[in-house]
């Protein structure tokens, strides 16, 4: 019986498998095309599909044919359908005749959420059968504006006027209304990045953050170590449980440093070190307070406080970010320009003679202001390479701690050199003397440009990066100041489309930060995320082609490329990147790998046990199911650090082997 039992489950389970096909991947569009739906599916990670795809767009006459597609629905398809037609009618979505001007609407999953169509649009009133339900609607009149229903074992998503060119001007959470409807996001990454302040979480349970930041597609985590920076018990504790749970979760997690901001502590002990406007106020700017590490004296003492800092807590990385100068308005606003120090002033004053407060008085030359920027920028400059240096000594005995350097893009908007004093052009040389990454983040300044600026902003970067594989990109997911529709946040599709494109782009994306990410939006960030560029079938087998490595969502043995695959939890399968074949399999395997922090280029199950490849930028961490007999790395006999299931390897390119 025993033995009975176990096959029953192994067979279910590889049913279950064999289930997931290329049409549940991908998605297909039938007759024209209607405007903006490929690229809202695109966002959610599904694949274009010529036909055979569950997901189907039915546009134009081909929604004049209600009979075939009702059959389909009956036998699971999934259809997105918009306006007025036969098949529209079949599934009893009647117009009334009455026309309705929408220019705002209510999400009924975020009804606080403030939606506004610009342009409006004109639409017809519809009425719905009695076991539609509807996810959005005008907000004055009630009109239904997207509607699903149930339709034996699949489902209509109906939408009352076209989602928009871009696909996100109209209906902000279509993804999330497939979900309602059966369709599950298609594939999971393990490359997000998000930034963490803890003074946000104070109340929030630890581990079901951690577990939100897995299912997210989250693989690190920068948090504010300005919070931490003097020791304190309470307040190191619970750093401390929230590395572990981290860790735990193969989640890796850096310091985020926000220099020339240092700690509260810092400002208050230290009056004589703060920074100054060109009103000579103390830079107390925004949430920074602004220190002179210009200051040798200085500098000194914020270096023995991050050398404490990364002693005392288990990090994974350092995130140097923005390190230059104050305030996006730049020389036009003297109330918030920085720096303008006594040292910095000193210094100016003894290269040129003139003191740089005096540049802000009426009638001063533009090109006396304009000398003034360009040494600001080295300034900044020197400060980067000068922290690098020191960041590099630290790693000489801490050598598996990542380095990332956070700046702001010139490229797009070139005035930032001249607004805050950052120039790449001085700043991306430094990755061929300093083994780090290169964050971009895009500024303020051009948030509402839309997602597609991410792919621009990449380009821009190809010629002058000493290597691609180094640079990231930032997404700040806050609310924008400029006008922007339909919400003032990211969110919904537009937000998964800057995932989508910024990750295509990108080895790396950044989102700030993680409390910031609606809760709505988690269930489809790592699909979006996931950058696969092919899902079609070759047979029985499922063909995946992704360039930096992907999640396939699996139950059960597998085979990879024909050989048994032991990168795999309870229900996702992970693969390396390049074009792969996956099938079902009978066969169990003796270990599995349940979570990996790191880049995988390789795995195989060996005999007695399992081997894999990987690149890591910082150390990498490894879960498994059971703790092997035998470590070997590169050949060599290994004793890594082990605690619990989580095995902690070096950092680069190493292969492993696990003896049972």
């Amino acid at each position: 019986m025993l033995a009975w039992g176990y096959g029953m489950r192994l067979l279910a389970s590889v049913l279950w498998a064999a289930a997931l096909s290329a049409a549940d991947l991908s998605f297909h569009v039938a007759g024209d095309e209607a405007a903006g739906w490929s690229k809202v599916l695109a966002a959610g990670g599904f694949q274009p599909a010529e036909s055979s795809a569950r997901l189907i767009v039915v546009g134009g006459s081909s929604a004049s044919q209600p009979a075939e597609w009702m059959r389909r629905l009956e036998a699971g398809a999934v259809i997105l359908i918009e306006g007025d037609s036969p098949l529209a009618r079949a599934l009893g979505i009647q117009p009334s005749g009455r026309r309705i001007r929408v220019q705002s609407a209510i999400e009924a999953r975020a009804p606080k959420l403030h939606i506004v169509w610009e342009p409006a649009a004109a639409i017809v009133e519809s009425r719905l059968p009695a076991a539609a339900r509807v996810f959005l609607r005008e907000r004055w009149t009630g009109a239904p504006l997207l509607v699903g229903i149930r339709v034996g074992g699949g489902a209509a998503l109906w939408a009352a006027c076209p989602p928009g060119r871009e696909g996100y001007e109209r209906f902000p959470y279509i993804l999330q209304a497939l979900a309602d409807l059966g369709v599950a996001p298609p594939f999971r990454s393990r490359r997000l990045w998000a930034f963490f302040d803890s003074s946000y979480r104070l109340r929030a349970d630890i581990e079901y953050i951690a577990d939100r930041w897995q299912r997210a597609g989250i693989g690190a985590i920068h948090v504010a170590a300005w919070h931490y920076w003097e020791a304190d018990a309470e307040r190191d504790a619970y750093l401390k449980r929230v590395i572990a749970a981290c860790h735990r979760r193969a989640i890796l997690v850096y310091a985020w440093i926000e220099f020339p901001h240092v700690s509260e502590k810092f400002w208050q002990d230290h009056p004589e070190w703060r920074e100054q406007t060109a009103v000579l106020q103390d830079a107390h700017l925004d949430w920074r307070k602004l220190m002179n590490l210009a200051n040798p004296q200085a500098s000194a003492a914020a270096e023995s406080g991050l050398r404490d800092l990364l002693d005392r807590f288990d990090w994974d990385g350092v995130n140097l970010a923005e390190l230059y100068f104050e305030s996006l308005e730049g020389a036009a606003n003297p109330a918030r320009f920085t720096p303008m120090n006594s040292d910095v002033r000193q210094a100016y004053r003894g290269l040129t003679g003139v003191d740089p407060r005096d540049l802000f008085r009426p009638g001063s030359p533009p090109e006396a202001i304009g000398r003034f920027l360009d040494f600001r920028a080295s300034l900044a400059h020197r400060l980067q390479k000068e922290w690098l240096l020191r960041l590099d000594e630290i790693r000489k005995s801490k050598p598996d701690l990542d380095l990332v350097l956070t700046h702001i893009d010139d490229r797009f908007d070139t005035r930032m050199k001249e607004l805050l004093g950052a120039d790449t052009s001085r700043t991306l040389p430094l990755l061929d003397q300093h083994d780090f990454t290169f964050l971009i983040e895009d500024p303020a300044t051009v948030w509402h440009l839309g997602p597609a600026r991410y792919p621009e902003i990449a380009s821009r970067y190809a010629a002058s990066a000493p290597a691609a594989a180094k640079l990231a990109i930032d997404i700040n997911i806050v609310e924008r100041y400029q006008d922007v529709y339909p919400t003032k946040q990211q969110t919904g599709t537009e937000l998964m489309q800057l995932v989508q494109l910024a990750a295509r782009a990108f080895p790396r994306v950044a989102l700030y930060f993680e409390s910031s990410l609606a809760p709505v939006d988690l269930e489809w960030l790592s699909s979006a995320a996931a950058g696969v560029q092919k899902a079609q079938a070759a047979g029985a087998k499922l063909v995946i082609d992704s360039p930096r490595g992907v999640g396939l969502r699996w139950s059960g043995p597998a085979l990879v490329d024909g050989r048994p695959w032991p990168v795999r939890d309870d229900d996702t399968l992970w693969l390396p990147p390049g074009q792969h074949s996956v099938e079902p399999s009978a066969q169990p395997i003796p270990s599995r790998i349940l979570g990996f922090s790191g880049d995988l280029e390789s795995a195989a199950v060996s005999k007695g046990g399992v081997e894999f490849g990987y690149r890591s930028s910082s150390r990498a961490i490894l879960i498994l199911d059971k703790l092997p007999r035998r470590i070997e790395i590169d050949g060599e006999l290994a004793s890594p650090r082990i605690e619990g299931t989580c095995i902690y390897l070096p950092r680069g390119q190493h292969f492993v082997l696990l003896v049972d």
